[in-house]
């Protein structure tokens, strides 16, 4: 397993980059998830306005205004932040790079550099304003094509994914949870030994998918675009950025894996892809583990400092699983996207085959009881399955001369 960029760098190429320590491996195949979504989106949104499913829309902007004083102080602080980090780290590269996550939600910086980098920040802002100060401000009409909201709903869908993806985290131990909740001190004794990789760790992704999903949904209304041709856009380039992170689960050997499996492997499936180690994984798991398995130190290979780790027994690596099932589904959306007509459809498709595939991979998967003995995750994909059947069923049943759901 590859932590971060900078052991798969080491290892594959032998390149020591300290620096690439501040690049875990599954947050750079987040990032290629994201683009990855993005283009899929871009494609779908802007064949769907060829087709006259999605009209452009228009937007009145202020153009030739000097740059306002909040458009400054916004700008100083995002460089202040930046520089008070980067500038530090370049300076005691040596130091931050021994915990590159607990170095960027410590209080460690460097206040000159932060300066600095402010100043430049809100000089930058201000000069492109000022190439563009008009004597006297107007308003212009622009047309924005379905395509070019593309960035923004992928942003949107980052942002709130990860907000959903941490707050559902907090609920598959409800009882914990509540009990936090309900006695002040030990919740803020938990914040306070709170841990940069406990921030960054414990994402539930059905959490990220649901609330991104409101988010770009409300996006959709808010900006225009009629409901069902933009979520049918959507749902493809889900399925391929889950896909695509879930290479990253596996990379990084994040928790993401299943139960154990000491069974031999059949003589056609390599044993990697039956039962696997995660040898050092990002978790660096020690001891026995609620699914039956132990971390235990290597004793032999390679051995990544602080994650020095791996899993006796070898457990069924269910990221590949979700890995390859989610791209064989993206793969039928995507032949499908052009045979079916009916706006939603696709949509509620790609709920019925997400709850299908996640609801399957459970069943050898570790996670914690949510409702009697079925999981968080088992709970919100039954009702996926339940809800993408009833509307596939509902939507193809509809009158072809039945409106769409306006925007």
């Amino acid at each position: 397993m590859y932590p971060t960029l900078y052991h798969a760098f080491l290892d594959l190429f032998g390149i020591d980059l300290p620096a690439l320590k501040f690049f875990n491996s599954f947050g750079f195949f987040v990032a290629v998830a994201f683009v990855a979504a993005h283009l899929a989106l871009a494609h779908e949104l802007k064949r769907k306005e060829a087709m006259g499913l999605l009209r452009p829309t228009t937007r009145v902007v202020r153009v030739g205004e000097a740059a306002k004083p909040i458009e400054l102080l916004g700008q100083a602080l995002i460089g202040f932040a930046l520089g008070w980090k980067v500038v530090y780290a370049i300076l005691y590269l040596s130091e931050v790079t021994t915990d590159p996550p607990g170095f960027l939600l410590s209080g460690r910086g460097h206040v000159i550099g932060g300066c600095a980098v402010a100043a430049l920040f809100a000089w930058w802002s201000w000069w492109e304003k000022h190439k563009e100060r008009l004597a006297k401000p107007e308003d212009r009409t622009v047309i924005l094509h379905a395509a070019q909201h593309a960035g923004n709903i992928t942003r949107t869908a980052a942002l709130w994914g990860f907000i959903g993806a941490k707050l559902f985290s907090w609920f598959e131990e409800p009882l914990h949870t509540a009990h936090l909740l309900l006695h002040p001190g030990e919740l803020l004794e938990a914040l306070r030994n709170t841990t940069a990789r406990d921030v960054i760790s414990g994402l539930t992704i059905y959490g990220g998918l649901i609330l991104a999903g409101l988010m770009v949904m409300r996006y959709f209304r808010r900006n225009g675009l009629a409901f069902w041709p933009a979520v049918d856009a959507a749902a493809p380039g889900v399925l391929l950025a889950y896909a695509i992170g879930r290479i990253g689960c596996q990379v990084a050997g994040d928790g993401d894996w299943g139960i154990p499996n000491p069974a031999p492997a059949p003589a056609w499936l390599p044993h990697w892809l039956w039962s696997y180690d995660y040898p050092n994984n990002v978790n660096a798991v020690e001891g026995l583990q609620r699914g039956g398995y132990i971390g235990e130190r290597i004793t032999s290979g390679t051995c990544f400092e602080g994650y020095c780790t791996h899993l006796v027994p070898g457990v069924f690596p269910t990221p590949l699983y979700e890995t390859i099932m989610c791209l064989l589904l993206f793969g039928v959306l995507w032949s499908l996207r052009k045979r079916i007509t009916t706006p939603g459809v696709i949509f509620c498709l790609f709920v019925f085959f997400d709850g299908a595939e996640r609801f399957l991979i459970e069943k050898i998967r570790v996670n914690e009881l949510f409702i009697g003995t079925w999981t968080q995750a088992e709970v919100i994909s039954a009702v996926m399955v339940l809800g993408g059947a009833i509307g596939c069923y509902k939507l193809q049943r509809r009158r072809p001369t039945e409106p769409d759901i306006p925007a």
